[in-house]
């Protein structure tokens, strides 16, 4: 197998890693299950390197100004108010810390609210460390990277940001994140299983994005077959099919241009809702943008915004939806 690999993309890689690890942390701090041995972990891994100890800060000032966006979220929407409440009940209840305890939440910063942030604004494991199942990934791409590798000299496999995937002997596992596969050099069948199916195609080139539960198949040549415990689908060029872990969609034509316009850095959207077009934004941009403005999340936005100007797209919005934007440590900006 031959993978070229940029020396900048492995740092991006490294640095993203170590973000995410510093919120693990922080999470487990704040989660009512910390014991004294953590503690002792968590010293071990902050005098491991400086890089460490400057993430776990980062961190900590990301998860203090989450704190009061959270109370404001909380109160201008009922139902996840309602979900707070439940999670808040749920938690096992606990004697009064121990010395290690509370020298934990003085570490964490004390006051942070670990309930209201991981239910309004947070959503891990997915948007702010690798959930456990991308853990034992072989390629990973950091956000806003892209790369580019060939496997056995034969498959050229694009992964877009975000992307983790696991390599088989016959094809890959796209654990999170979107795809891209060129069979046009090769001659044997290539599978890529994400979710609850696989994509298998002999020829050609086609795409798989995994996101959240959602898996999405873009045939752009050659044909791709699909096995879901659900239904078996065939793709023709310029076919896309949507399945989830418990239904197969049917296969509908699509736009090829508009289905890999991410490879030339570019998104487009066609009457997309406001709040998908900012996850998606989400994804190439560092830190995150957070909409506030309820009323407006479902309000369709048309339009190709370049993933290297994503600052120029977020104006546009905001000018396009009267919205107020307020900057926060950490790329946070939150609009309302």
């Amino acid at each position: 197998m031959s993978t070229a690999l940029p020396s900048d993309a492995l740092d991006a890689g490294a640095t993203e890693r170590l973000q995410a690890q510093a919120w693990v942390w922080l999470r487990l701090l704040h989660s009512g299950r910390a014991r004294v041995h953590d503690l002792d972990g968590l010293r071990r891994w902050l005098r491991a390197a400086p890089a460490h100890q400057a993430a776990f800060d980062g961190a900590k000032q990301q998860w203090a100004a989450l704190a009061p966006l959270s109370r404001e979220a909380l109160r201008a929407d009922a139902g996840l108010a309602q979900r707070h409440a439940q999670l808040r009940a749920a938690r096992p209840v606990r004697t009064r810390g121990t010395p290690g305890r509370r020298a934990f939440l003085g570490m964490a910063g004390a006051g942070a609210l670990a309930g209201l942030v991981g239910v309004a604004l947070v959503h891990p494991p997915a948007e702010l460390w690798p959930a456990a199942g991308e853990w034992g990934a072989d390629l990973r791409t950091a956000t806003g990277e892209q790369r580019t590798v060939t496997l056995e000299g034969r498959v050229g496999l694009m992964l877009n940001t975000r992307t983790s995937v696991r390599l088989r002997g016959t094809g890959i596992d796209l654990l999170a994140g979107e795809a891209a596969i060129d069979l046009r050099a090769s001659a044997q069948p290539f599978g890529v299983v994400a979710g609850a199916g696989r994509s298998v195609a002999e020829g050609g080139r086609f795409e798989v994005r995994h996101l959240d539960g959602r898996v999405c198949v873009t045939c752009i040549e050659g044909q791709v077959r699909i096995a879901h415990p659900a239904a078996e689908r065939r793709l023709r060029a310029r076919q896309q099919a949507v399945y989830t872990a418990d239904a197969m969609g049917n296969a509908v034509d699509i736009d090829a241009a508009d289905a890999t316009a991410w490879q030339k850095g570019e998104l487009v959207f066609n009457e997309t809702p406001l709040h998908e077009v900012i996850a998606e934004i989400n994804r190439y941009r560092p830190g995150r943008i957070v909409l506030m403005n309820t009323q407006l999340r479902d309000r369709p936005v048309t339009g190709s915004f370049f993933t290297a100007s994503l600052d120029e797209a977020l104006l546009q919005l905001r000018h396009g939806f009267g919205l107020q934007a307020r900057t926060l440590v950490g790329g946070l900006v939150v609009l309302s």
